[in-house]
């Protein structure tokens, strides 16, 4: 099973990948410290978020539920959306459709 959608498969990514940047500290994925992620330049940064977006994007196909740093992304099927919790405050919805 995939997430279904029906929006151009770039522009969720593109809004997933945003969404994800904002996880203050989303570079622990990839066991990364603060100072390794510190190094890297801004393009450099950015485009490890959008790879990190587009493996979460078919990981979420099979776990609805992905933790993120100190966020969560949620697979919502029946809402037609991915919900991106930053922190305990902000969220942001990626609409699938």
């Amino acid at each position: 099973m995939g997430v279904k959608h029906a929006r151009e498969y770039e522009e969720i990514l593109a809004e997933l990948t945003e969404a994800i940047h904002a996880i203050g500290d989303g570079y622990t994925f990839f066991d990364m410290g603060p100072e390794d992620w510190a190094a890297l330049s801004a393009p450099e940064q950015k485009e490890l978020m959008q790879t990190l977006a587009d493996d979460l994007f078919f990981g979420l196909g099979e776990d609805a539920v992905i933790e993120v740093g100190s966020g969560t992304i949620t697979y919502r099927p029946k809402h037609h959306c991915i919900e991106v919790s930053v922190d305990g405050t902000e969220s942001r919805i990626i609409r699938l459709v």
